[in-house]
């Protein structure tokens, strides 16, 4: 039987052989695709080259790609771990031709391997054609049909509709039919009572897709019209884990070599056998797969957040960890201690997750142990709406009370339904989903965007000429509008550019495009699919005059001087902390710059000025920039070159080098770092688990924060009378305010001893039960040091109101006895209601409980609505 590796090895040499260049994985987490969070098919590092942005190194290419696919409409996520065969994270072996063979190779070459090398059963095997779609005026692929028939009997090859077997990029861009290669795995007697043909495309977990063959041969437009590419496209995509399973003979992906080791880990911590129980299988089955995700992301440089890409990673997180604390009992955080096992499988494919171990692991970790946190709180708020609800005489919560633990709390709603069902309730589901779908609308409307078709004025391809220049002679290559948020923008590619467009943490360039007729400004350069683009707000009038296009050369300058004080602070970081260090994201504007990076404590003071000054030490020798531009990855290695997780590099790349200074980067840079001026470095913060973020500012920002703080202190000298000690006159100060503020302390619980014993005195008897009430100028730590005094000295039928103003704020304090609580009253409920009067809202426990407002004329009346709502 093959194991995973020697399948994936068997691959990527099977198509070695036929030509095809080997090519890494690109990072699962995408970067300069505005359409994608994360790679979910093997064509997406390809794209630029699909759409005819950067022309193909190599015509045949073949890799195995990591994949992601929990967003858009490729969302498998709810499937996970229920079903045999679907994945969040998942392995895509690919073979693509960009312009060079087309069906007829592909599917002889899809054949030759699967039943050539891997000996799978040809009689099991179904293919699936296009049927076609008279309403395009599209044909069945019966060239496609033709090439199979050489090789399956014709009730083996299956017409697929336009949903299954005509695959498009996107809503426009490259699109065409496809051609799925199915396998029945089933038992022999099941085989013959039922055709495999009849359940090709109906989720039959044992008769299962595992290659498509897209063959890309039309554009689609943004009317919804196709036209033809002038150079097709073959790309293919077979999943990993299920040619696993085809291939190890079983029956689920979860039974392979793949998982079973991070299952068998699994079960082990949960004290259990794989196998024994349904629900704790889908929890494991959960877990292993998620787990997978979770550590690739992290490797790649997505951090869990609740942002976007970081959003869906936290989501998968807490979805595995709520699995093991309802179904395998792991209260405390337990998935970080698998990442031993998933290294030992896959960290020979993929080196990268051993080197981020320890990274990965506290991410995780601390991921667990925030969450779980936040999985008892919902409990105990879930309780407390049961409880509620039951004594309201009600067998269901409403589906806001749910999406408020949804949405606030990370509190998934099969958990909640999975509670409620234990306690022999239910949750209004359409109110649940009505909310849900708000939240969504909103989340539409905001990210909106429409999108015109490309208008192609000349052909060509775009060159970047800033690294040399930063005006340069161009014209417009093509154009296309963009709607969003009732704006109207307009996006250019020009022949040549000396525009740096947004990546590597760098923002895009700013300036203006000049004819002799008009200037038109750039507001912006985004970089999409490798496509530097201009954004602006209007287009020139005369779309074919020469153009020069000229960058602000000011922002263009602050940059370059941030960007390369970030190489001199990461060259510094790895010398004071140690060379555990890796850069984990950066930001890089004209005003500032961001450095995170991976460190497992806060850098302490010393440490940071020891960073500052080793910096400014490289800033005044001047050091002057080395380039090496396109030089290959292997030489770039050799210099030393100090490369980034989870970025994509070619097999040429560009390394800055100051001094000892060396990394792979694409931005731009000051021809020395005399230019840079001076740094310094103004925060220090935690990001995540593990990564810690620098923010500093150079050069002239620099002299302005020199200047603003030497303008404070001379204003806090002129407030202490210009003393020539401003240390010693703060600390006297300091003294003699705190003997102040004690000896007013002292006044204070003094009076309100007084106050306490007046009250007492005033205090009026309802139906046995004691009331003390008043209104007070007091701060709230007195005042509430003062109810629990009254409380210790009445401990029976008391009920204390006291309004007070703290400074400008009314404040509202209620408490009261134990037997009043047992009786039934709660002041957390009475004070909320009472705390409308001023404006405001509260709550706390049933014995005690505050308010704070903004009306402090409503004092009085709601001191009397506690007393009214007590109902003494």
């Amino acid at each position: 039987m093959m194991t995973a590796k020697e399948i994936r090895d068997s691959f990527k040499s099977f198509f070695e052989s036929k030509g095809h260049h080997i090519v890494p994985s690109a990072p699962m987490v995408i970067k300069d695709d505005p359409t994608l969070m994360f790679t979910n098919a093997g064509m997406n590092q390809f794209k630029d080259i699909i759409l005819g942005n950067h022309p193909a190194k190599y015509k045949r290419v073949a890799d195995s790609q990591k994949c992601l696919r929990v967003s858009g409409k490729h969302n498998d996520l709810e499937e996970v771990g229920h079903d045999t065969y679907h994945h969040t994270m998942f392995e895509m072996l690919g073979n693509w031709s960009f312009g060079d063979y087309f069906k007829e190779d592909a599917i002889n070459w899809a054949w030759e391997y699967l039943v050539g090398v891997l000996k799978l059963n040809p009689e099991h095997l179904y293919a699936t054609v296009f049927e076609g779609s008279p309403e395009e005026g599209l044909e069945r692929d019966n060239e496609a049909a033709s090439f199979w028939e050489q090789y399956l009997p014709k009730d083996h090859i299956i017409n697929g509709n336009k949903h299954d077997n005509f695959w498009e990029m996107g809503d426009t861009g490259p699109c065409g039919p496809c051609s799925e290669i199915h396998i029945d795995l089933r038992p022999a007697e099941e085989r013959a009572k039922v055709s495999g043909r009849d359940l090709v495309n109906h989720d039959h977990p044992q008769v299962i897709e595992i290659w498509n063959l897209v063959f890309m041969q039309f554009n689609r437009k943004a009317d919804g019209s196709l036209d033809g590419l002038p150079a097709k496209v073959i790309d293919t995509g077979m999943g990993f884990e299920r040619l696993c399973m085809a291939m190890q003979g079983k029956t689920s992906n979860y039974d392979t070599d793949v998982f079973q080791p991070i299952i068998k880990a699994i079960a082990a911590m949960a004290g259990t056998t794989y196998g024994k129980d349904k629900q704790a299988d889908v929890a494991m089955r959960v877990i292993a797969d998620h787990i997978r995700t979770i550590a690739f992301s992290i490797t790649d440089g997505q951090l869990p957040s609740n942002a976007k890409a970081g959003y869906v990673i936290r989501r998968i997180l807490r979805r595995a960890v709520r699995y093991g604390y309802t179904f395998l009992n792991q209260k405390h955080a337990f998935m970080y201690k698998l990442l031993p096992v998933l290294i030992d499988n896959m960290g020979d494919a993929y080196p990268e997750l051993k080197a981020q171990q320890e990274l990965i692991g506290k991410v995780i970790k601390e991921e667990e142990e925030s969450f779980l946190r936040t999985l008892e709180t919902g409990i105990r708020l879930l309780d407390k709406t049961m409880e509620d609800a039951k004594k309201a005489g009600k067998k269901e919560i409403s589906g806001s009370d749910a999406f408020t633990l949804y949405d606030t709390f990370g509190f998934p709603l099969d958990l909640t339904e999975l509670i409620l069902r234990e306690n022999g309730m239910t949750v209004n589901e359409d109110e649940f989903n009505a909310d849900m779908q708000k939240q969504k609308e909103r989340a539409r409307h905001a990210a909106a965007v429409e999108t015109g078709d490309w208008i192609t004025l000349n052909e060509g391809e775009t060159e970047f000429v800033g690294y040399d220049y930063t005006e340069y002679e161009t014209s417009i290559l093509r154009y296309r509008m963009v709607k969003q948020k009732n704006q109207t923008l307009y996006q250019i590619v020009l022949s040549k550019t000396p525009f740096y467009a947004e990546s590597g943490g760098q923002v895009g360039d700013t300036g203006v495009i000049v004819s002799e007729f008009e200037t038109i400004e750039v507001v912006d350069t985004k970089k999409e699919n490798n496509l530097p683009i201009h954004i602006v707000k209007k287009l020139p009038e005369h779309m074919d005059a020469p153009m020069m296009a000229c960058v602000d050369t000011d922002k263009r300058t602050a940059c370059a001087a941030n960007h390369s004080c970030t190489h001199l602070l990461d060259e510094a970081l790895r010398e004071v902390l140690g060379t555990h260090v890796e850069q984990k994201g950066s930001l890089v504007t004209p005003n500032s710059l961001r450095f995170d990076f991976s460190h497992f404590q806060k850098v302490t003071d010393e440490q940071i000025r020891q960073v500052e000054h080793m910096v400014n030490a490289k800033i005044r020798e001047n050091i002057a920039l080395t380039e090496h531009r396109n030089i290959p990855i292997e030489d770039a290695k050799e210099l030393g070159a100090i490369a980034l997780f989870g970025e994509k590099y070619g097999d040429e790349v560009r390394v800055i080098q100051f001094g000892s200074s060396i990394e792979f980067c694409g931005g731009t840079h000051v021809s020395s770092t005399g230019k840079i001026g001076m740094v310094k470095i103004i925060s220090e913060s935690s990001v995540a688990a593990g990564v810690r973020r620098i923010e500093a500012i150079t050069g002239e920002k620099v002299e302005e924060l020199m200047d603003t703080i030497q303008d404070t202190l001379l204003d806090i000298k002129s407030l202490f009378n210009n003393a020539p000690d401003l240390n010693n006159a703060i600390k006297k100060y300091i003294d003699e305010n705190a003997g102040l503020k004690k000896q007013v302390e002292e006044f204070m619980k003094e009076k309100a001893s007084q106050l306490k014993a007046r009250l007492i005195e005033k205090a009026t008897v309802v139906n046995g039960t004691k009331i003390i009430k008043s209104v007070i100028p007091m701060p709230a730590d007195v005042v509430k040091d003062m109810v629990f005094q009254l409380k210790g000295e009445i401990s029976e039928n008391l009920l204390v109101v006291i309004g007070s103003v703290d400074g400008e704020k009314p404040l509202l304090t209620v408490m009261m006895s134990d037997d009043l609580v047992k009786s039934g009253k709660d002041a957390g409920k009475i004070v909320r209601e009472a705390a409308k009067l001023i404006q405001g809202g509260g709550g706390g426990q049933a014995h005690f409980a505050t308010a704070g407002g903004k009306n402090v004329d409503g004092l009085n009346a709601a001191v009397d609505k506690v007393v009214e709502l007590a109902a003494l």
